[in-house]
Protein backbone atom coordinates (compact mmCIF):
# COMPACT_ATOMS: atom_id res chain seq x y z
CA UNK A 1 0.00 0.00 0.00
CA UNK A 2 0.97 3.56 -0.68
CA UNK A 3 1.47 6.34 2.44
CA UNK A 4 -1.71 8.12 0.70
CA UNK A 5 -3.76 4.65 0.97
CA UNK A 6 -2.38 3.49 4.43
CA UNK A 7 -3.30 7.41 5.92
CA UNK A 8 -6.61 7.68 3.87
CA UNK A 9 -7.61 4.13 5.87
CA UNK A 10 -6.63 5.39 9.03
CA UNK A 11 -8.84 7.83 8.44
CA UNK A 12 -11.55 5.70 8.26
CA UNK A 13 -10.75 4.13 11.35
CA UNK A 14 -10.39 7.34 13.11
CA UNK A 15 -13.82 8.90 11.80
CA UNK A 16 -15.28 4.84 13.02
CA UNK A 17 -13.62 5.25 16.64
CA UNK A 18 -15.27 9.01 17.05
CA UNK A 19 -18.85 7.40 16.05
CA UNK A 20 -17.98 4.67 18.78
CA UNK A 21 -16.83 6.84 21.60
CA UNK A 22 -19.99 9.63 21.03
CA UNK A 23 -22.33 6.83 21.00
CA UNK A 24 -19.99 5.04 24.65
CA UNK A 25 -20.70 8.62 26.01
CA UNK A 26 -24.66 8.48 24.95
CA UNK A 27 -24.07 5.10 27.32
CA UNK A 28 -22.37 6.32 29.81
CA UNK A 29 -25.15 9.35 30.67
CA UNK A 30 -27.75 6.89 30.64
CA UNK A 31 -25.28 5.06 33.50
CA UNK A 32 -24.98 8.16 35.09
CA UNK A 33 -29.19 8.52 35.34
CA UNK A 34 -29.53 5.01 35.85
CA UNK A 35 -26.87 5.13 38.99
CA UNK A 36 -28.53 8.26 40.72
CA UNK A 37 -31.77 6.65 40.89
CA UNK A 38 -30.37 3.61 42.37
CA UNK A 39 -27.48 5.58 44.25
CA UNK A 40 -25.15 3.13 42.81
CA UNK A 41 -21.11 4.73 42.34
CA UNK A 42 -19.36 5.83 39.78
CA UNK A 43 -16.48 3.20 39.97
CA UNK A 44 -17.06 0.17 38.98
CA UNK A 45 -13.49 -1.68 40.09
CA UNK A 46 -14.15 -4.99 39.73
CA UNK A 47 -15.70 -4.26 35.93
CA UNK A 48 -13.59 -2.18 34.75
CA UNK A 49 -10.48 -4.99 36.08
CA UNK A 50 -12.40 -7.41 33.63
CA UNK A 51 -12.99 -4.94 30.90
CA UNK A 52 -8.74 -5.12 30.99
CA UNK A 53 -8.25 -8.39 31.73
CA UNK A 54 -10.51 -9.00 28.67
CA UNK A 55 -8.74 -6.63 26.19
CA UNK A 56 -5.19 -7.20 27.60
CA UNK A 57 -5.90 -11.14 26.09
CA UNK A 58 -7.83 -9.97 22.87
CA UNK A 59 -4.81 -7.50 21.35
CA UNK A 60 -1.79 -9.85 23.47
CA UNK A 61 1.17 -8.94 24.99
CA UNK A 62 3.02 -7.27 22.13
CA UNK A 63 -0.25 -4.65 22.22
CA UNK A 64 -1.18 -5.08 25.68
CA UNK A 65 0.51 -2.34 27.62
CA UNK A 66 -1.24 0.35 24.30
CA UNK A 67 -4.27 -1.03 24.59
CA UNK A 68 -4.60 -0.71 28.76
CA UNK A 69 -3.56 2.56 28.11
CA UNK A 70 -6.50 3.54 26.11
CA UNK A 71 -8.91 1.71 27.97
CA UNK A 72 -8.16 3.29 30.85
CA UNK A 73 -7.75 6.83 29.40
CA UNK A 74 -11.39 5.99 27.72
CA UNK A 75 -12.92 4.83 30.92
CA UNK A 76 -11.91 7.88 33.22
CA UNK A 77 -12.97 9.99 30.71
CA UNK A 78 -16.97 7.90 30.84
CA UNK A 79 -16.69 8.51 34.58
CA UNK A 80 -15.82 11.80 34.31
CA UNK A 81 -18.62 12.18 32.57
CA UNK A 82 -20.74 10.57 34.91
CA UNK A 83 -19.43 12.70 37.64
CA UNK A 84 -20.62 15.72 35.45
CA UNK A 85 -23.93 14.38 35.25
CA UNK A 86 -24.66 13.16 38.76
CA UNK A 87 -23.24 16.57 40.25
CA UNK A 88 -25.68 18.94 37.65
CA UNK A 89 -27.18 20.55 41.04
CA UNK A 90 -24.25 20.81 43.06
CA UNK A 91 -24.36 23.30 45.53
CA UNK A 92 -20.40 23.44 44.78
CA UNK A 93 -21.56 24.79 41.40
CA UNK A 94 -23.71 27.27 43.31
CA UNK A 95 -21.12 28.74 45.45
CA UNK A 96 -18.80 28.97 42.13
CA UNK A 97 -21.05 31.26 40.37
CA UNK A 98 -22.65 33.01 43.08
CA UNK A 99 -19.20 34.70 44.35
CA UNK A 100 -18.71 35.29 40.23
CA UNK A 101 -22.17 37.10 39.88
CA UNK A 102 -21.47 38.75 43.02
CA UNK A 103 -17.58 40.37 43.34
CA UNK A 104 -17.26 43.89 42.55
CA UNK A 105 -15.83 44.74 38.95
CA UNK A 106 -12.73 45.97 40.73
CA UNK A 107 -10.64 45.16 43.56
CA UNK A 108 -10.75 47.45 46.77
CA UNK A 109 -8.31 50.18 46.33
CA UNK A 110 -8.26 50.77 50.10
CA UNK A 111 -8.33 47.60 52.49
CA UNK A 112 -6.83 46.60 55.65
CA UNK A 113 -4.18 43.94 54.98
CA UNK A 114 -2.27 41.47 57.36
CA UNK A 115 1.35 40.37 56.20
CA UNK A 116 4.26 38.69 57.91
CA UNK A 117 7.12 41.16 58.92
CA UNK A 118 7.98 44.34 58.92
CA UNK A 119 8.53 47.48 57.06
CA UNK A 120 10.42 46.94 53.91
CA UNK A 121 9.69 43.15 53.71
CA UNK A 122 8.69 41.42 50.31
CA UNK A 123 5.20 41.04 51.69
CA UNK A 124 4.84 44.34 52.09
CA UNK A 125 5.69 45.27 48.87
CA UNK A 126 3.17 42.83 47.67
CA UNK A 127 0.94 44.06 49.54
CA UNK A 128 1.14 47.51 48.31
CA UNK A 129 0.81 45.62 44.67
CA UNK A 130 -2.48 44.36 45.50
CA UNK A 131 -3.76 47.33 47.03
CA UNK A 132 -3.24 50.81 46.25
CA UNK A 133 -3.91 52.38 49.83
CA UNK A 134 -3.43 49.55 52.50
CA UNK A 135 -3.66 49.83 56.35
CA UNK A 136 -1.14 47.03 56.69
CA UNK A 137 -0.55 45.40 60.18
CA UNK A 138 2.54 43.25 60.46
CA UNK A 139 2.60 40.02 62.36
CA UNK A 140 5.63 37.72 63.34
CA UNK A 141 4.65 34.63 61.67
CA UNK A 142 2.05 33.01 59.05
CA UNK A 143 -0.32 31.69 61.63
CA UNK A 144 -0.92 34.78 63.26
CA UNK A 145 -1.76 36.39 59.56
CA UNK A 146 -4.54 33.66 59.44
CA UNK A 147 -5.54 34.91 63.00
CA UNK A 148 -5.77 37.88 62.57
CA UNK A 149 -7.74 37.60 59.00
CA UNK A 150 -10.41 34.58 60.74
CA UNK A 151 -11.17 37.27 63.62
CA UNK A 152 -11.82 40.01 61.56
CA UNK A 153 -8.84 42.17 62.50
CA UNK A 154 -7.85 42.25 58.73
CA UNK A 155 -10.03 41.98 55.68
CA UNK A 156 -7.00 40.51 53.47
CA UNK A 157 -3.77 38.91 54.24
CA UNK A 158 -0.72 38.53 52.29
CA UNK A 159 1.93 35.56 52.85
CA UNK A 160 4.18 34.14 50.04
CA UNK A 161 3.01 30.78 48.52
CA UNK A 162 6.02 29.78 46.34
CA UNK A 163 9.60 30.64 45.37
CA UNK A 164 11.15 29.92 41.33
CA UNK A 165 14.62 29.13 43.63
CA UNK A 166 13.54 27.16 46.74
CA UNK A 167 9.69 26.05 45.57
CA UNK A 168 6.53 26.26 47.89
CA UNK A 169 6.04 27.48 51.48
CA UNK A 170 4.53 24.29 52.55
CA UNK A 171 3.42 25.86 55.95
CA UNK A 172 1.11 28.31 53.59
CA UNK A 173 -0.40 25.34 52.30
CA UNK A 174 -0.85 23.53 55.44
CA UNK A 175 -2.86 26.70 56.80
CA UNK A 176 -4.76 27.15 53.72
CA UNK A 177 -6.32 23.46 54.28
CA UNK A 178 -6.42 23.90 57.97
CA UNK A 179 -8.63 27.53 57.65
CA UNK A 180 -11.85 27.86 54.96
CA UNK A 181 -9.83 30.76 53.28
CA UNK A 182 -9.55 31.77 49.46
CA UNK A 183 -7.41 33.28 47.02
CA UNK A 184 -8.66 36.20 45.84
CA UNK A 185 -5.31 37.37 44.09
CA UNK A 186 -2.11 36.38 43.16
CA UNK A 187 0.75 37.94 42.30
CA UNK A 188 4.99 37.60 41.74
CA UNK A 189 7.46 39.71 42.88
CA UNK A 190 10.87 39.92 41.83
CA UNK A 191 13.06 39.35 45.02
CA UNK A 192 17.17 40.96 44.79
CA UNK A 193 18.61 40.18 48.24
CA UNK A 194 21.36 42.25 49.41
CA UNK A 195 23.71 41.65 52.54
CA UNK A 196 23.28 44.63 55.02
CA UNK A 197 25.35 45.78 58.01
CA UNK A 198 25.81 48.46 60.32
CA UNK A 199 27.32 51.53 58.72
CA UNK A 200 31.57 50.97 59.46
CA UNK A 201 31.44 47.75 60.18
CA UNK A 202 34.00 45.14 57.57
CA UNK A 203 32.84 42.05 56.29
CA UNK A 204 36.24 40.73 57.64
CA UNK A 205 34.49 41.07 61.28
CA UNK A 206 30.69 39.37 60.45
CA UNK A 207 30.10 35.81 61.83
CA UNK A 208 26.63 35.41 61.39
CA UNK A 209 23.98 36.42 58.66
CA UNK A 210 20.57 36.38 59.63
CA UNK A 211 17.83 36.10 57.90
CA UNK A 212 14.50 33.72 56.77
CA UNK A 213 14.80 30.46 56.47
CA UNK A 214 13.73 30.45 52.80
CA UNK A 215 16.19 33.33 51.81
CA UNK A 216 18.80 31.99 53.23
CA UNK A 217 18.20 28.92 51.05
CA UNK A 218 17.93 31.36 48.11
CA UNK A 219 21.62 32.57 48.77
CA UNK A 220 23.40 29.06 49.43
CA UNK A 221 25.79 29.73 47.14
CA UNK A 222 27.26 32.92 48.63
CA UNK A 223 26.97 31.60 52.11
CA UNK A 224 29.33 28.34 50.56
CA UNK A 225 31.65 30.61 49.61
CA UNK A 226 31.91 32.06 52.81
CA UNK A 227 32.22 29.09 54.95
CA UNK A 228 33.07 32.04 58.09
CA UNK A 229 29.73 32.93 58.48
CA UNK A 230 26.99 31.10 60.34
CA UNK A 231 23.05 31.17 59.04
CA UNK A 232 20.98 32.06 61.62
CA UNK A 233 17.38 31.67 61.18
CA UNK A 234 14.75 34.84 61.86
CA UNK A 235 11.34 34.88 61.84
CA UNK A 236 11.57 37.66 58.55
CA UNK A 237 14.00 39.30 56.29
CA UNK A 238 12.65 42.83 57.19
CA UNK A 239 12.38 41.55 61.46
CA UNK A 240 15.90 40.50 60.84
CA UNK A 241 17.03 43.88 59.34
CA UNK A 242 15.44 45.57 62.60
CA UNK A 243 16.84 43.69 64.90
CA UNK A 244 20.16 43.98 63.62
CA UNK A 245 19.61 47.67 64.18
CA UNK A 246 18.47 47.38 67.51
CA UNK A 247 21.05 44.97 68.96
CA UNK A 248 23.96 47.29 68.42
CA UNK A 249 26.13 43.49 67.00
CA UNK A 250 28.94 44.91 64.98
CA UNK A 251 29.53 40.83 64.00
CA UNK A 252 26.40 40.55 62.12
CA UNK A 253 25.00 40.91 58.56
CA UNK A 254 21.42 40.26 57.73
CA UNK A 255 19.69 38.96 53.93
CA UNK A 256 17.65 41.36 53.09
CA UNK A 257 15.89 44.12 50.51
CA UNK A 258 17.62 47.11 49.64
CA UNK A 259 14.65 48.73 50.87
CA UNK A 260 15.83 47.90 54.56
CA UNK A 261 18.89 49.51 54.72
CA UNK A 262 17.48 53.30 54.78
CA UNK A 263 14.61 51.75 56.60
CA UNK A 264 17.00 50.70 59.47
CA UNK A 265 19.97 52.66 59.33
CA UNK A 266 21.99 50.18 57.47
CA UNK A 267 24.49 49.50 54.73
CA UNK A 268 24.67 47.38 51.87
CA UNK A 269 27.77 45.54 52.02
CA UNK A 270 27.11 43.15 48.96
CA UNK A 271 24.53 43.66 46.38
CA UNK A 272 22.34 40.58 44.46
CA UNK A 273 23.44 37.61 46.25
CA UNK A 274 20.58 35.56 45.16
CA UNK A 275 21.64 31.90 43.43
CA UNK A 276 20.46 32.90 40.55
CA UNK A 277 19.04 36.43 38.89
CA UNK A 278 15.65 35.49 38.44
CA UNK A 279 14.58 34.81 41.70
CA UNK A 280 10.84 35.48 41.92
CA UNK A 281 8.58 34.52 45.13
CA UNK A 282 4.57 34.43 44.39
CA UNK A 283 2.42 35.77 46.91
CA UNK A 284 -1.07 35.35 47.60
CA UNK A 285 -4.06 37.92 48.99
CA UNK A 286 -6.57 35.64 51.08
CA UNK A 287 -10.28 36.28 52.41
CA UNK A 288 -12.79 34.76 54.59
CA UNK A 289 -15.21 35.26 51.78
CA UNK A 290 -14.93 33.53 48.08
CA UNK A 291 -14.14 36.87 45.95
CA UNK A 292 -14.14 35.91 42.52
CA UNK A 293 -13.21 39.21 40.08
CA UNK A 294 -14.03 39.73 36.46
CA UNK A 295 -10.43 38.92 35.81
CA UNK A 296 -9.79 35.91 37.63
CA UNK A 297 -7.45 33.39 35.07
CA UNK A 298 -6.55 31.25 37.82
CA UNK A 299 -7.26 28.42 39.98
CA UNK A 300 -5.76 26.31 42.77
CA UNK A 301 -6.84 23.12 44.90
CA UNK A 302 -5.87 20.44 46.94
CA UNK A 303 -7.05 16.68 46.46
CA UNK A 304 -6.20 13.96 48.98
CA UNK A 305 -7.12 11.10 46.24
CA UNK A 306 -7.90 7.14 47.36
CA UNK A 307 -4.74 4.68 47.53
CA UNK A 308 -5.17 2.76 44.27
CA UNK A 309 -3.29 2.58 40.99
CA UNK A 310 -4.30 5.43 38.37
CA UNK A 311 -6.14 7.60 40.57
CA UNK A 312 -4.18 10.67 39.97
CA UNK A 313 -4.20 9.48 36.56
CA UNK A 314 -7.91 9.61 36.42
CA UNK A 315 -7.55 13.51 37.46
CA UNK A 316 -5.45 14.52 35.26
CA UNK A 317 -7.28 12.89 32.21
CA UNK A 318 -10.55 14.58 33.65
CA UNK A 319 -8.73 17.99 33.26
CA UNK A 320 -6.99 16.90 30.02
CA UNK A 321 -10.70 16.70 28.58
CA UNK A 322 -11.74 20.08 29.40
CA UNK A 323 -8.60 21.55 27.65
CA UNK A 324 -6.95 23.24 31.17
CA UNK A 325 -3.71 24.46 31.33
CA UNK A 326 -2.37 22.73 34.48
CA UNK A 327 0.70 24.94 35.54
CA UNK A 328 1.24 23.15 38.96
CA UNK A 329 1.27 19.81 40.12
CA UNK A 330 2.58 19.22 43.69
CA UNK A 331 2.42 16.80 46.10
CA UNK A 332 1.81 17.65 50.01
CA UNK A 333 2.04 15.20 53.02
CA UNK A 334 -0.92 15.08 54.92
CA UNK A 335 0.29 16.63 58.77
CA UNK A 336 -0.29 13.74 60.70
CA UNK A 337 -1.37 11.47 58.76
CA UNK A 338 1.72 8.55 57.37
CA UNK A 339 2.16 7.80 54.15
CA UNK A 340 -0.90 9.96 53.20
CA UNK A 341 -0.68 12.74 50.71
CA UNK A 342 -2.71 15.68 48.86
CA UNK A 343 -2.18 17.41 45.57
CA UNK A 344 -2.09 20.56 44.97
CA UNK A 345 -3.42 21.99 41.42
CA UNK A 346 -2.90 25.31 40.13
CA UNK A 347 -4.63 25.59 36.36
CA UNK A 348 -5.53 28.48 34.46
CA UNK A 349 -8.97 28.71 33.28
CA UNK A 350 -12.24 31.29 33.53
CA UNK A 351 -14.79 30.78 36.46
CA UNK A 352 -17.10 31.66 34.07
CA UNK A 353 -16.43 28.40 32.19
CA UNK A 354 -19.06 26.21 32.66
CA UNK A 355 -17.29 23.50 31.59
CA UNK A 356 -14.50 24.01 34.29
CA UNK A 357 -17.87 25.04 37.05
CA UNK A 358 -19.02 21.61 35.86
CA UNK A 359 -15.44 19.53 36.28
CA UNK A 360 -15.09 21.11 40.10
CA UNK A 361 -18.21 20.01 40.84
CA UNK A 362 -17.78 16.92 39.79
CA UNK A 363 -14.27 16.81 41.50
CA UNK A 364 -16.33 18.18 44.80
CA UNK A 365 -19.05 15.67 45.29
CA UNK A 366 -16.62 12.53 44.04
CA UNK A 367 -17.26 9.90 46.76
CA UNK A 368 -13.86 9.20 45.51
CA UNK A 369 -12.00 11.93 46.20
CA UNK A 370 -11.40 11.66 49.97
CA UNK A 371 -11.04 15.24 51.01
CA UNK A 372 -11.51 18.18 48.18
CA UNK A 373 -10.54 21.86 48.68
CA UNK A 374 -10.94 24.99 46.65
CA UNK A 375 -8.45 27.67 47.19
CA UNK A 376 -9.62 29.83 45.01
CA UNK A 377 -10.36 31.48 41.54
CA UNK A 378 -8.02 34.57 40.91
CA UNK A 379 -6.00 36.97 38.75
CA UNK A 380 -2.31 36.33 38.61
CA UNK A 381 0.32 39.12 37.79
Amino acid sequence: MELTDIRKEIDGIDDGMVRLFMRRMQLAAEVAAQKRGSGQAVLDPAREREILAKVARQVGPELENGARLLMTTLMSVSRGLQQSALARNSAFGDMLSKAAAEAPARFPSAASVACPGSEGGYAQQAVSSFVQFPSIFYFRDFDSVFAAVERGMCEYGVLPIENSAVGSVTQVYDLMAKHDFKIVKAAKLRVRHVLLAPAGVELDAVKEVWSHPHALAQCSEFLRSRPELRPVPAANTATAAEMLAQSGRRDAAVIASRECAALYGLEVKLDDISDTASNFTRFICISRRCEIYTDANKFSLMMSLPHRPGSLSDVLVRFSAVGVNLTKLESRPVPGSDFEFRFIFDFEASPRDDRVVKLLSSFANDPEIEHFTFLGAYSER
